[in-house]
């Protein structure tokens, strides 16, 4: 009855997708849904795109190991990252009514910043969407008690996945992820209600927790523990700034208004919805409490092994129904985002002259070559978490695309010499401190990274002109200081 429902489940999100490419007729329509979606879509697109696999399971796995100290990159700082999208960066972006956040760098840096920032979000990807594919594997995995293997169970997943996100774009990302946020909030308060039941109920659950220290947030070290703890907050809260999904979601708004508060709801219905599940896998330890072993050997296991051992089969509906729309409305998005980057920001660069419809057929084309590749990665990474698979996706665009998008939208004298620089000294010492274990011991990488990145671009951009801008000028700030 389970696998029946489930299967059902699918096929009216594959439906529902491919009803909303109807919607399709040209570019436009498929990156940004023609700029058409009214508020209460936009905060469920941008939610239910955040509430992930990482959510569901990686985020709970580290609160039981870590407490809220672990989860500092996600929820706290994934949710934050969109509050902060929504007030200083949605309206500006908003105004230059452009397609990707690759075509805002052509605007204010040229080609060279806008191939090599697409470049850096492009390859992010590969860390978040095979984080949903891996996600994919373990639900079928789970769902069939072992017949379908972990690496069938991404194929099979990955190929429901593509079937609309490939037709239809963002009008069927942004209709089936307001479906699936749904699914999400009433499938998980529902089993969070009957787990604190089993457990004894939630107010026991919440103080079982506490003696445990698990709602200790805040670093207990000195100086080096919280530079370690502020760097790992900024990983997702800036280092998704810059990224197409988010963008597309604040491109996709009906207006400008709508561009602005969405990200801020969605960011905050996230971080607050994000502890169902962790009250729940506190929940688990108390109901099972001979789990030790699941949790030395996977702790993303402890919440599905409660809902399969202790729970009906109309919680089981509800749970793997939520677990799945969080897997599914993440991966389209992510698949989708990257693709378009690709063909907008560095395919035209390459084939100058594409028509709307050549333009569109390389979209779909590109959703589906993105997509067989992060698939190969995901069975390659086969048992990798996959909160850290989530969390280090983000330290690329942070070190490399977050800086020169500040400061291109904040600082009028930022210049392509000074971005440029930006991006070659974030990256070089971030990779610098990746391939020295006593480096990144003594100072955490990603932060090293930014503090390298913020150091070019303030002297590339101050120091005499020796690149040109996208207009062919240096300095190009001279005319537009203060």
């Amino acid at each position: 009855m389970l696998v029946s429902f489930i299967v059902l489940y699918l096929l009216a999100s594959i439906a529902i997708g491919l009803l909303a490419a109807r919607r399709v007729h040209n570019t436009a329509d498929y990156a940004v849904a023609g700029r058409t979606l009214p508020l209460p879509v936009i905060i469920a697109t941008t939610f239910a795109t955040w509430f992930g696999a990482e959510t569901v399971l990686g985020a709970p796995a580290k609160f039981v190991a870590e407490g809220l100290h672990g989860t500092v990159e996600d929820p706290f700082g994934a949710g934050l990252c969109l509050v902060l999208v929504g007030l200083f960066f949605a309206r500006k972006l908003y105004a230059m009514d452009i397609i990707t956040i690759g075509d805002y760098y052509r605007r204010r840096f040229g080609r060279a910043v806008e191939v090599l920032c697409s470049a850096i979000i492009i390859f992010s990807y590969l860390g978040w969407v095979g984080a949903q594919v891996t996600a994919l594997g373990l639900v079928f995995n789970l769902l069939s008690s072992g017949a379908i293997s972990l690496s069938w169970g991404m194929v099979i997943g990955t190929a429901i996945v593509l079937v609309y996100t490939l037709y239809g774009g963002m009008w069927s990302v942004a209709l089936t992820d307001f479906v699936q946020m749904i699914v999400i909030t009433v499938g998980l308060v529902l089993i969070a209600w009957y787990a604190g039941e089993l457990a004894g109920g939630a107010g026991k659950v919440i103080d079982y927790a506490a003696r445990e220290g698990k709602f200790n947030f805040f670093p207990t070290g000195g100086a080096k523990e919280w530079t370690f703890f502020f760097a790992a907050a900024i990983t997702m809260m800036l280092g998704s700034i810059p990224q197409q999904d988010v963008f597309q979601r604040v491109m996709s708004s009906n207006n400008a208004d709508t561009a602005r508060r969405g990200p801020v709801a969605g960011g905050l219905l996230y971080i607050a919805f994000a502890f169902v599940p962790m009250f729940v896998v506190i929940a688990a330890l108390l109901v099972m409490p001979g789990t030790a072993g699941l949790l030395a050997d996977d702790p993303q296991k402890v919440l599905p092994t409660l809902v399969m051992e202790h729970m009906p089969v109309a919680l089981q509906v509800a749970f793997f129904g939520a677990l799945l729309s969080a897997i599914m409305s993440t991966a389209s998005a992510t698949m989708l985002a990257p693709s378009t980057t690709f063909v907008e920001n560095i395919l035209r660069n390459l084939k100058p002259g594409m028509s709307d419809a050549q333009t569109l057929k390389a979209m779909r084309i590109s959703v589906l070559v993105f997509t067989v590749c992060v698939l190969i990665y995901s069975i390659t990474m086969e048992g990798s978490s996959i909160y850290e698979l989530v969390s280090g996706a983000y330290q690329l665009p942070l070190v490399g695309a977050f800086v020169p998008l500040a400061f291109g939208v904040y600082w009028k004298r930022a210049t392509t010499q000074g971005a440029l620089l930006a991006m070659a000294l974030g990256i070089g010492v971030w990779l610098l401190f990746v391939a020295s274990p006593m480096l990144n011991e003594a100072f955490p990488q990603q932060l090293a990274g930014v503090l390298a990145a913020l150091a070019g671009m303030v002297f590339g951009s101050l120091a005499p002109q020796w690149l040109p801008d996208h207009k062919g000028h240096a300095p190009h700030y001279a005319a537009s200081a203060p």
